[in-house]
């Protein structure tokens, strides 16, 4: 059985995030750190670290700040922009299991804009290899289904500013998952309405670091995600130009499940067909480091 661990890693602008070392029975082979979704809690992950930590891999789950065990008791008047996560939040993570462990070689998981946070955090410097999970550039152009881009777009450009302005955070049940703090969402909401997403933000510089990045990555996607549609995830991994990209498109048929979409791949049904084409690729990685 997998050790587990609460942990607490303070950012840089002081912040205090809460989170989970998940330890295999015996030595690791590697650290993966899992970087969570938009409005989704590290409980989502648990699953999935526990996999990993039987396939001889220590594991860190976390909540950005604002969110689970990292949120305030309430969002309302609570500072923090999406691009906190990414830059602050994520790069604490990073360079805490560099420090702690610096014997292991890190790599990454990142899911949604978790795997956007690979492009944008310096930290990503320290790490032998990651995967992106249904991570896309998120404009509500990219959504190739029209039924689904005209409820994303009614949502996110009339309802979500409404109630923003009534509750003074961005409440999860409109859909999204988890409670959104207000800074977050309105920063999400903007980039969404940008064709480049992001990339179009001149205070991000968004492209220059994705373009500073030089690792090996993993990028897959499903054909029945609405929101990390093909083109979106083109949209964004493009950017990455000094990256060695592995990418593969997935299908509920050729996994022998009902649905994946874009939240399902950390479900337990996807163990036995999803879980080891990324544990696998990430040893393999490992494999092919130690070899060179």
């Amino acid at each position: 059985m997998p050790i587990t661990e609460t942990i607490e890693i303070q950012a840089a602008d002081g912040y205090r995030l809460h989170g989970t070392l998940h330890r295999p029975e015996s030595g690791p082979h590697g650290l993966v750190l899992i970087h969570p979704a938009t409005a989704v809690t590290e409980k989502l992950y648990l699953s999935f670290a526990e996999f990993l930590t039987e396939q001889g891999l220590m594991a860190v789950t976390y909540d950005y700040r604002g969110m689970g065990r990292s949120a305030p008791k309430s969002l309302r008047g609570f500072q923090a922009r999406m691009r906190d996560w990414m830059e602050l939040d994520v790069t604490a993570v990073t360079e805490w299991a560099q420090q702690q462990f610096p014997q292991l070689p890190l790599l990454a998981v990142g899911h949604s804009v978790g795997g956007h946070a690979l492009g944008i955090s310096d930290a990503t410097r320290h790490l032998r290899a990651a995967v992106m999970v249904a991570s896309q550039a998120g404009y509500i152009g990219n959504i190739e289904l029209p039924s689904e881009r005209r409820r994303v777009h009614l949502l996110l450009t009339v309802i979500a500013p409404i109630a923003l302005r009534l509750f003074g955070y961005l409440p999860g049940r409109l859909g999204l998952g988890g409670d959104l703090p207000a800074g977050v969402a309105r920063e999400w909401l903007a980039w969404c309405s940008q064709p480049d997403y992001f990339f179009e933000d001149p205070t991000l510089q968004a492209r220059r670091r994705f373009g500073d990045k030089h690792l090996p990555l993993f990028v897959i996607g499903f054909d029945d995600d609405l929101w990390a549609t093909p083109r979106g995830i083109t949209a964004l991994v493009r950017n990455f130009r000094h990256c060695d990209i592995d990418r593969r498109q997935f299908s509920p048929i050729e996994v022998g499940v009902e649905a994946i979409g874009h939240m399902g791949f950390f479900r337990r049904a996807m163990r036995p067909r999803l879980w080891p084409q990324v544990s696998g690729w990430l040893l393999a990685q490992l494999e092919r480091h130690e070899a060179a």
